[in-house]
């Protein structure tokens, strides 16, 4: 087993802290890696491919113990379309799997899956991931069947919906919080190809992107837009809406339905200056131009319609060394429509906005999850290059906008929010407070938790 100190870093850049770090490479290590970290007075967290942007993936001056070694598959049941594998698994290599298989077998896919591939399957349960179906589909934490959860007491206990309920439901969006997980089972869903039949559609103003997203729910599993931050007045909100969904047919020049790397790579950090108000707003403008006024279909691969920032080695280099924010917030139907033209207007109207906006109206499903992001509603997701104390006043301007819409913002994006705006978004964060694995702590966790009454932060 692997082990040493050294410095890990958010997505985002934006964090960068020392920690003892233990790479075990079966769950027996595992096991003698948590108790090595309690002997010698650490705090523990799992660390998967380091895709959280802020700092709930990271453990300042503790201990992370990285999954990569675990990483083998377990059992696949072609028939019912379930899958059991270590936790330290890429949803990039249960994809590799699921599309390798023979052309006359069943086809399965992810039910659910973030913006990137490269993510584990722990991390995934963590935080309770969505995507661009979740109007259909719901959480990653819906389709959990069961998990192993390795705690500090040394037991390794099963949970479900029916054993371990409680702390089945804590572990589903508990930031790794209630202890390692080991291994997890998860079902899939049945698609008549890999291939996806998809639509750009270019639109004018944000109640023209309500009006798709209400248009395209039924029919369409996937359904995402792109947003230009720069645009004002009438243009407020214009965008890019883009709806998918799977099909039998296949490209008449068969390729791989699915990159296995990136095409290119940024090798150094973009200089800080090269996003400005007027390089961003030149980019968005001929993006949102150069798609056609009529939609046209396209039969797409995977990566391009769920993961097409993968298709860059490194992308978060091109905001330069000072890292990024991401800022990514839900906002309730009743409110959706008001608030989100609020925030884009305020973003438009500071010229901080990024080429990178991304909004999309949610589902009703519930998570089984204490602490899962997605309610009824929208969801905005925006960049912001790091510029000190100018980006964090806008931040906190976001905020009040937000709050004062019953919303709020996602954990796994978060590197700044205040313990008041988590616990008011998260209601029940006392009731996973409860339920975590006392050896077991973050950097977010101990940010968020810190002012709160001890008896309810224990």
């Amino acid at each position: 087993m692997e082990s040493g100190r050294r410095d890990y870093l958010s997505w985002g850049r934006v964090h960068r802290y020392p920690h003892q770090v233990a790479v075990p490479g079966f769950a027996d290590g595992a096991e003698g890696a948590l108790a090595a970290a309690i002997g010698a007075g650490q705090t523990v967290l799992a660390y998967g491919l380091g895709r959280s942007y802020g700092d709930s993936c990271l453990n300042e001056g503790q201990t992370l113990i990285a999954t990569r070694g675990l990483d083998r598959f377990i059992a696949f049941d072609p028939v019912a379309g379930e899958l059991e594998c270590e936790a330290g698994v890429s949803l990039g290599a249960i994809l590799e799997l699921l599309t390798s298989r023979r052309e006359d077998e069943p086809r399965w896919f992810l039910p659910v899956t973030p913006g990137t591939k490269y993510v584990t399957l722990g991390g995934a349960i963590a935080n309770d991931v969505h995507g661009k179906s979740h109007h259909a589909q719901g959480c990653f934490g819906n389709h959990v069947r069961s998990l192993r959860l390795l705690r500090s007491d040394g037991a390794v206990r099963d949970c479900s919906d029916v054993e371990n309920a409680d702390l089945f439901r804590a572990t589903i969006g508990g930031l790794g919080l209630t202890g390692l997980v080991l291994s997890a089972r998860i079902a899939l869903q049945k698609v008549p190809g890999f291939w996806l039949d998809s639509e750009d559609l270019r639109y004018s103003d944000l109640e023209a992107f309500f009006a798709l997203s209400e248009e395209s729910a039924t029919d369409w599993q996937y359904t995402v837009a792109w947003v230009d931050c720069m645009a004002r007045g009438r243009a407020l909100g214009r965008g890019v809406f883009t709806r998918s969904r799977h099909s039998a047919q296949r490209p008449a020049s068969v390729g791989a339905p699915l990159a296995s790397r990136p095409r290119v790579a940024m090798p150094v950090d973009l200089p800080g200056f090269a996003l400005n108000r007027f390089s961003v707003a030149a980019f968005n403008s001929l993006y949102w131009r150069r798609c056609a006024r009529m939609p046209k279909r396209h039969l797409r691969a995977i990566d391009p319609v769920f993961y097409p920032l993968d298709a860059i080695g490194h992308w978060n280099r091109l905001y330069g060394r000072r890292g990024f924010f991401q800022y990514q917030c839900a906002i309730p139907t009743a409110a959706m429509r008001a608030c989100i033209r609020t925030l884009v207007d305020r973003v438009a109207a500071s010229g901080e906005g990024s080429f990178l906006a991304v909004l999309k109206v949610f589902g009703d499903r519930p998570s089984p999850g204490l602490l899962s992001f997605p309610l009824p509603g929208a969801t905005l997701a925006l960049d912001f290059a790091n510029r000190g104390g100018a980006t964090l006043a806008l931040l906190d301007e976001l905020d009040c906008i937000v709050r004062d819409a019953g919303g709020r913002l996602y954990p796994a994006k978060d590197g700044r929010m205040s313990g008041a705006d988590f616990r008011r978004g998260y209601p029940r964060w006392d009731q996973l407070a409860s339920l975590a694995d006392p050896a077991f702590s973050s950097s977010f966790w101990r940010r968020v938790t810190a002012d709160a009454p001890m008896e309810r932060a224990a």
